[in-house]
């Protein structure tokens, strides 16, 4: 399986990772029912077969994603390929139940990082990352990032990241400590962080992006009649990406990607991730799965690679569709900072 270094002082990973959202069970933003046992063997199956990074969160079922990572790679423990990273920043502790806030003061980032220390059962967190900015408690960034980089000379992490931030954001945190890895969204339909991106690789910081499948639009599993059957407790029921006009949208260019894939002889997933990871600066792409059946769906990404021809194809395809959007991305409505009150 091919491999990247992650910027210029990471680990070398392999072009894909397991990321762990969907196998958080069921919470405010959980993707519906899941079954921990299935979760562990898909995480497995996906070691297995060469993958030697997961991708979890903290906040992912509060906790709940962390416990089923830290069980499933207990069988590897040790091994130096396979690696875990997670992320802090999105706190509920203390808080009324329901409550999810942005929060990086020191204390709370220190605290985050020893329960998911406990959580994952490791004595060091591979990648640790910052998950959102913090508009919630005023913390002032340099403050924050400053913390993470004691945490890493103290020996609980061994690199540090950053996830949904812009260029000055990224500016402020490098002026403090190298930024290790940029975690942003990118997809066919979500292509708003080429300039973060760009940023990256113009000073050695490694890119792993998120949600390449666009949160399965993309797999061609998808149609109306199964948006409308989603569980009611997953969070895509309420996103405007799977309604209309956008969903119409996608779908079309679903279809018109349909024949490339069968003409390269692989899944319309592994397409979706391979046109990600195809493009400049970017190390590798975090994919969620909840079944090794669906690892199965997006592994052959890892070594497929798209040529220029290809990629002009599948952008002519986006530019007649009119799917997705070139705008930064920013973060989904109950995530907003507070707009400030008029004079």
């Amino acid at each position: 399986m091919r491999k990247r270094r992650l910027g210029s002082e990471g680990p070398e990973l392999t072009t894909v990772g397991f990321g762990a959202w969907a196998i958080a069970g069921e919470w405010k933003f959980g993707w519906g029912p899941t079954d921990d046992d299935e979760s562990i063997a898909a995480i497995r199956h996906a070691v297995e077969r060469g993958v030697n990074w997961v991708d979890t969160a903290a906040v992912y079922g509060l906790g709940h994603s962390e416990e089923v990572v830290g069980r499933a790679v207990e069988p590897f423990r040790g091994r130096e390929d396979v690696l875990v990273f997670t992320k802090c920043g999105r706190s509920w502790y203390g808080r009324p139940e329901g409550v999810i806030e942005n929060d990086l003061r020191p204390e709370s980032i220190r605290h985050e990082l020893e329960q998911s220390l406990r959580r994952l059962r490791v004595e060091r967190i591979d990648l640790y990352q910052v998950h959102w900015p913090d508009w919630t408690t005023g913390t002032a960034l340099e403050e924050s990032w400053g913390t993470l980089a004691q945490l890493a000379e103290e020996g609980k992490a061994r690199w540090l990241g950053v996830s949904n931030f812009d260029v000055d954001q990224l500016e402020r945190c490098e002026a403090i400590r190298h930024v290790d890895s940029l975690q942003p969204p990118l997809s066919l339909l979500t292509r708003g962080a080429r300039g973060a991106i760009a940023w990256a690789r113009e000073h050695g910081t490694g890119v792993i992006v998120y949600s390449p499948m666009a949160s399965g639009l993309l797999t061609g599993a998808f149609d109306r009649g199964r948006v409308d059957e989603l569980d009611p407790g997953d969070w895509r029921r309420t996103s405007p990406a799977f309604r209309e006009p956008l969903l119409s949208r996608s779908l079309e260019l679903v279809d018109r990607l349909r024949p490339v894939a069968a003409r390269l002889g692989t899944t319309l997933p592994a397409l979706a991730v391979a046109w990600a990871l195809a493009q400049d600066g970017v190390t590798g792409a975090i994919v969620g799965a909840r079944s090794p059946s669906q690892v199965d769906g997006w592994l052959p990404a890892a070594d497929l690679e798209l040529d220029a021809e290809m990629l002009r194809e599948i952008d002519a395809a986006i530019a007649e569709t009119g799917a997705g959007s070139d705008e930064p991305p920013s973060p989904p409505p109950h995530m907003r900072p507070p707009v400030a009150a008029g004079p």
